[in-house]
């Protein structure tokens, strides 16, 4: 049976900026990170490229923000492996330490010329509006709007990989987890005096960025119903040739002269497929048909998505 699996993301959209030949360099530094460090840092630079389009930002913006994006986690390179990678939750030590990334990020861009310009990525991404992120609880106004975009994208990806998500499905909850980020929260008491009355209007992260990335999701929920689709047709394909085989197989039954049943019996043999034969083809169309009903439930489940998406506020 062909192979139904598709990318999460879908990322056309990065191609059209040719940034394979203008970011040579500067992907280079990923090969040093784990799989799973540098297979983040694709999907969030992905996902920044693309709420930049929906923002209408300009075109040397989109290119370096998607930059930035790409580098932002750099400094997890001298984060230690065993804390790094650990699979349950870190200590409060062990969390002070993967904060230091951004620090250490910010550090290695600084002292490479052609990282350089990018630095603001590693080291403010997981600032937040309120002035409740780290490393150093800044607020709105002194985070750049790149950061601010990449940490829209950061979240939408660390959530998506936790849950282990692999369809859209369900990926309208995700959104809803990141809605509540965007909103004020009681974490403003821990602001300072002089800063809160500025910040108590304004979530976590960009409530802008976080609509454009609606509209992306919406885009990649479409790109999967489209791989669902072309699925669906493959599979009737694969039905109506084991029908005609099935029709054949009758008429074999039927046939009453050994030479009509040996005219039908190879027309089912040209038709069968790799692994096929007359003793189970029956079996696998079966499993077609109810392949078919598996599928069209997800395509209606993945179009009901895009409806709950489209009603969300933030």
């Amino acid at each position: 049976m062909k192979n139904d699996k598709i990318d999460f993301y879908n990322s056309t959209n990065l191609k059209s900026y040719n940034l394979d030949a203008i970011m040579k360099y500067q992907l280079s530094m990923l090969d040093r990170l784990d799989v799973y460090t540098r297979r983040h840092s694709e999907n969030v630079a992905n996902l920044v490229c693309r709420i930049c389009e929906y923002l209408h930002c300009k075109k040397v913006f989109t290119i370096h923000a998607t930059i930035c994006a790409y580098l932002h986690d750099i400094g997890k390179l001298f984060i230690p492996k065993e804390i790094l990678n650990k699979p349950g939750e870190l200590t409060d030590e062990e969390f002070e330490i993967m904060k230091k990334h951004t620090t250490l990020g910010y550090e290695m861009c600084m002292k490479d010329l052609k990282l350089r310009p990018y630095a603001e990525g590693a080291l403010y991404h997981h600032e937040a509006l309120n002035g409740t992120g780290y490393p150093n609880g800044v607020t709105k106004k002194d985070i750049p709007y790149v950061a601010q975009i990449i940490r829209v994208a950061d979240e939408y990806d660390a959530i998506v990989t936790k849950r282990q998500y692999t369809t859209h499905i369900n990926i309208s909850e995700t959104l809803k987890q990141l809605i509540k980020d965007a909103k004020p929260t009681d974490y403003i008491k821990t602001i300072a005096l002089d800063s809160l009355k500025e910040n108590y209007k304004v979530g976590k992260i960009n409530a802008k960025a976080l609509k454009a990335l609606f509209k992306v999701v919406i885009d990649d929920t479409l790109y999967e119903i489209s791989c669902v689709i072309d699925y669906i047709h493959y599979l009737e394909e694969q039905i109506n040739r084991l029908e005609k085989i099935e029709k054949y197989d009758f008429k074999s039954q039927k046939a009453k002269k050994e030479k009509e049943k040996a005219y039908y019996q190879e027309g089912m043999k040209m038709l069968f497929s790799q692994g096929e034969n007359f003793e189970n083809y029956q079996q696998v169309l079966t499993e077609y048909r109810e392949a078919v009903i598996l599928r069209e439930d997800v395509k209606d489940k993945l179009y009901n998505e895009i409806k709950i998406i489209k009603k969300l506020k933030v």
